[in-house]
């Protein structure tokens, strides 16, 4: 709850309004006070026989203010609340107000909250509905403070039924049974009976001694007064016989509960016994699933390795195969035109002088990556797409063929591919000649450009001339 700033004497004038309100008037309402703290205040009045009586809101609402509209409709003997721990400013208007708090084991949710006010008042007929959330939140917080003293307020109508009493005097037995007080003295106290044996035996004394005056209306209170004497006996009577047997029923409760709780601390003790064995066999096998799980790691790595590793040699073996063999000649396959990727099939197939390389990718090649492959002494490489022409210019000037193998037969076999020998031979022999005529044709351009510069030159007249 937000309040405005408030100083000392506003404070004591608010101590004084709920003290003169107090003995303004000795039986005024008693009051059951739902109250929702924060920004915007709520509250929600209920009376002792659980009808509501009035709802409010207001923003930024001013202490003051809070306790003039609660007393304005009677005095507040419980002041309830929906937040689980009680808020300080529940504390304090309880404390201003002199009442008892009452506040749930933990805080209400939305929706049993509007669950429990839409059941109640449909349950009172009442059509004092909340307007807004803040309203609902105090007036759900009243109800379940009436909810819980109901049984006892309602033991109390019961109670004091035929005994004349006014609606105002039940209200104020009923405040007292919420302040803790005992519910026969709470009704002794309003009926005023005389508490005491010497106060009894003075009446009889005074009685005894006006024998001779007393008129019928004398009689008649004293009549009464015996009738209240007699109720008084048989409630006290009553309630010893209730607390004998309570207190045999407590003695025996207390042997039982003595040794269940016996029973129940030999269990806990058996239990944390099974319990630490648990958790030693626990981590033991958990220590062992984690050597198991490493150990299964190890072993998956190990044969992926050895498969890698047959499956290497076996290629190894057929491209030795192939190489003693006279007929077909086998082509290592590279991955892409990479320093990475070259390296890779170096490790892998041991790429040494007079080999035939097979580029899947040219991309990303350039001189420096064909000087890579020109250092090992390959005979020739192959590309399924274009090379980048500083490449191809590295490989025609060391004189490595670059083959086109979209136009050539090659039989692929497991992770490498084939070549006829002839083939293979025949195209290479097919590029030599090609880069030598066009070298030729190139060298014969440049002479007779050579000789047109020349011819050019005895043409043109000299400055002598």
């Amino acid at each position: 709850m937000v309040y405005k700033n408030v100083d000392k004497t506003e404070e004591t004038e608010n101590s004084n309004l709920f003290l003169n309100s107090k003995s303004s008037s000795e039986r005024q309402k008693w009051l059951i006070v739902g109250f929702d703290p924060g920004l915007t205040v709520g509250i929600a009045i209920l009376d002792l026989s659980g009808n509501v009586i009035a709802t409010k809101s207001c923003k930024e609402m001013a202490r003051a203010e809070v306790i003039k509209f609660i007393i304005s409709y009677g005095k507040a003997v419980l002041i309830a609340t929906d937040v689980y721990p009680v808020p300080k400013t529940v504390r304090k208007l309880a404390s201003t107000l002199n009442s008892k708090i009452y506040s749930p084991s933990k805080t209400f949710t939305v929706s049993s909250k509007t669950e429990l006010v839409d059941s109640y008042l449909n349950e009172i007929s009442s059509n004092n509905s909340p307007g807004n959330a803040h309203e609902r939140d105090a007036l759900a917080a009243a109800i379940k403070t009436y909810k819980h003293y109901q049984n006892k307020l309602q033991q109390i109508e019961k109670r004091t039924e035929k005994l004349g009493l006014t609606a105002e005097e039940v209200d104020e037995i009923k405040s007292m049974v919420i302040k803790d007080r005992p519910i026969t003295s709470a009704i002794d106290d309003v009926l005023k009976i005389p508490e005491g044996k010497d106060d009894l035996e003075v009446q009889i004394e005074e009685m005894e001694n006006d024998i001779e005056s007393i008129d019928e209306e004398k009689l008649k209170g004293i009549e009464e007064a015996v009738r209240k004497l007699k109720y008084k006996i048989k409630s006290q009577e009553r309630q010893i016989k209730n607390l004998k047997k309570k207190n045999k029923l407590l003695k025996r409760d207390v042997r039982h509960y003595k040794k269940k709780n016996s029973k129940l601390e030999d269990k806990i003790e058996k239990l944390h016994y099974e319990y630490s064995k648990d958790i030693l066999r626990k981590k033991e096998i958990s220590s062992k699933i984690s050597i198991i799980k490493g150990l299964q790691e190890k072993y998956t790595h190990e044969r992926a390795l050895r498969e890698k590793l047959e499956e290497n040699l076996r290629s190894m073996k057929e491209i030795r195969v192939m190489e003693l063999s006279e007929k077909a000649v086998p082509v290592k396959i590279i991955e892409s035109f990479t320093r990475e990727k070259i390296k890779e099939a170096m490790d892998y197939w041991t790429i040494k002088k007079g080999d035939i390389v097979l580029l899947s990718s040219s991309e990303g090649g350039g001189s420096q990556t064909a000087s890579l492959l020109i250092n090992m002494g390959i005979k020739a490489v192959m590309v399924v797409d274009k090379m980048s022409h500083p490449a191809e210019e590295e490989f025609e000037k060391n004189m490595v063929p670059v083959l086109d193998a979209n136009k050539i037969d090659l039989e692929m076999i497991d992770e490498f591919a084939v070549i006829d020998k002839d083939v293979l031979d025949e195209e290479i022999e097919n590029w030599k000649t090609s880069i030598e005529t066009r070298r030729n044709k190139e060298e014969r351009n440049q002479l007779l450009k050579v000789i047109d510069e020349y011819r050019a030159h005895r043409r043109r007249p000299s400055n002598g001339d």
